[in-house]
């Protein structure tokens, strides 16, 4: 039984060393390859002063060379953060001096922006470069050591490296959004990786004859399956270049050309596809299985996902980056007359999950209350973070013999007669507008049920009279599908007057985060809507 994340490679390789582990572009590697390879790397890092529960950087584009990082940093008995390669050289910054990653992996072509990033040797002490030159060396930034890719590796031994660590210790550091602006880094045990991932392969029936979809970057949770499920399997993992996930039909092009059968991704990505295409047009009958998680799927999506793709079995995953997923529905049939979002399940095997109302109590079926994770799949904390740590990994309440931590996810569910949780919005989403409680999920609800809707987003904007104003941002079908006033008057059929967003804006595309989520804070910070773009109904309603 493997107790750290690197033998899940190992032990595949032993059993088929010659079954494709990684597909990307042109490119494949062998779990053969991959083992050798991650070996070579792991005593380079060794041999560059890399010691266990440091923390080395993973700044790359998603590639073969970004999965070979992983593992050798793993089986070096060291921490891997992968940083966005996307992200604001601010961001980049923070991250590196915030966590102390004094040994980065890169390329070439990310120097100068390094160099910005890092004008003065700040603690970076090591650039290796995948595709390091000489020509290159002016751009590092001053201070830092830069080591070739290739010539180093090929210097050390492919042969098995001895494992470093335990089952508690660090595997990875997942860099979320903080509520101050500052990204939170949230640690993450082999233990807690380790836990879901053998849930998910047993759940899910992954085999070695699977060939699994990677669509989320590597600092996104959603990756920790796509990785380590695949290698736990001894399956094909085909990795989906960052570029095609920004357009539908190169995704699903890529999803049948590759013969994928397992799919995981937020909604979005599904219904970029579902909107612009139709899937029955594409050889996908090999798809058994589509997964999804990080955002409420719409209905009309879904029922449009299952009439298209009628063979694959469809799964809502829930879990903060904190937890790893923590529950799971299977989404069987969508009648024809629901609107209402499908629950997010019950928990995982070895995973309880709770939800306590204001009062501490534990709340049964149909109160509502905010949803507590209990068991190894929860995070060791926030990385240099101690009191906002606190603030979410609490003794659990309801047992107060023993130390027993559990998250605290800040999200409000609802237990249904059937044992499943049905997820109502965050905690700091319910708003307060003249006096009225507003769960802001609701107003996205109403709207998604517009047949011209493809996209929508409430936000609240603070107010010092009333609380806080609704804004709602919508990217239609087609671009003349509907006014703002069409929305307004759906939304009045649909909700009380108090929760009608008083302004309306139509976008052709809503602003997305590096993980594919609608940019919900971004939007929230934009100026006063122009007039014409939105419906603005300041001061009426009622309540108090």
């Amino acid at each position: 039984m493997a107790y750290l994340l690197s033998q899940l490679l190992t032990d595949s390789a032993a059993r088929d060393a010659d079954q494709v582990a990684v597909e990307h572009k042109d490119q494949r590697l062998t779990y053969g390859e991959l083992e050798r390879a991650s070996n070579q790397l792991a005593r380079a890092l060794q041999a560059l002063g890399v010691r266990r529960g440091d923390r080395v950087g993973i700044y790359l584009a998603k590639s073969t060379a970004s999965l070979v990082s992983i593992y050798g940093i793993l089986k070096a008995g060291a921490v891997y953060v992968p940083i966005d390669p996307g992200a604001p050289l601010p961001r980049v910054a923070y991250i590196v001096g915030n966590c102390g990653i004094r040994l980065l992996i890169s390329t070439g072509d990310r120097l100068g922006r390094l160099r910005q990033a890092f004008p003065e040797a700040g603690g970076l002490e090591t650039l290796l470069l995948a595709d390091w030159d000489r020509r290159r060396e002016a751009a590092a930034p001053p201070g830092t050591r830069l080591v070739a890719w290739g010539p180093t590796l090929a210097a050390e031994s492919d042969a098995a490296v001895p494992l470093a660590g335990i089952d508690t210790d660090l595997a990875y550091i997942l860099y979320t959004s903080g509520s101050t602006g500052e990204p939170k880094g949230v640690m993450l045990s082999h233990r807690n990786a380790l836990t879901f991932v053998d849930w998910a392969r047993g759940r899910f029936a992954i085999t070695a004859a699977d060939r699994l979809s990677s669509h989320a970057p590597l600092h996104f949770d959603l990756s920790i399956f796509d990785l380590f499920v695949a290698a736990a399997a001894g399956a094909t993992l085909v990795l989906v270049p960052t570029e095609t996930t920004l357009f539908p039909l190169p995704q699903a092009q890529l999803m049948a050309e590759a013969r994928l059968t397992v799919w995981y991704s937020v909604p979005s990505a599904l219904i970029l596809m579902l909107t612009h295409l139709d899937l029955r047009d594409f050889a996908l009958d090999q798809l058994r299985l589509i997964l999804f998680a990080g955002e409420v799927f719409p209905v009309k999506y879904l029922r449009q996902l299952h009439q298209v793709l009628p063979r694959a079995a469809l799964y809502n995953l829930y879990g903060p980056t904190e937890t790893n997923v923590c529950t799971y529905y299977q989404v069987v049939d969508v009648p024809p007359d629901r609107d209402e979002p499908f629950p997010i399940g019950r928990a995982c095997e070895n995973t309880e999950v709770f939800a306590l109302d204001e009062s501490g109590r534990r709340c049964g079926v149909g109160e509502v209350g905010e949803l507590y994770v209990r068991g190894s799949t929860v995070m060791q904390g926030y990385w240099g973070r101690p009191e906002d740590t606190a603030r979410v990994l609490a003794q659990n309440p309801l047992q107060p013999h023993f130390a027993d931590l559990v998250y605290r996810t800040g999200d409000l569910v609802k237990l249904d007669p059937s044992g499943d949780y049905l997820f109502l919005g965050r905690r700091d989403n319910q708003i307060k507008s003249r006096g009225f409680r507003i769960e802001l999920g609701e107003i996205e609800t109403a709207l998604y049920n517009h047949p011209a809707v493809r996209e929508a987003a409430a936000v609240a904007i603070p107010d010092e009279l009333i609380g806080n104003r609704i804004h709602a941002f919508v990217a239609l079908n087609e671009p003349a599908a509907a006014t703002a006033g069409d929305l307004e008057r759906h939304c009045l059929a649909a909700l009380p007057r108090y929760m009608v967003p008083e302004q309306i804006v139509l976008r052709p595309v809503l602003p997305k985060t590096s993980t594919g989520k609608i940019d919900r804070r971004a939007l929230a910070e934009e100026p006063a809507v122009p007039a014409g773009l939105a419906r603005s109904s300041a001061g009426e309603g009622a309540g108090s």
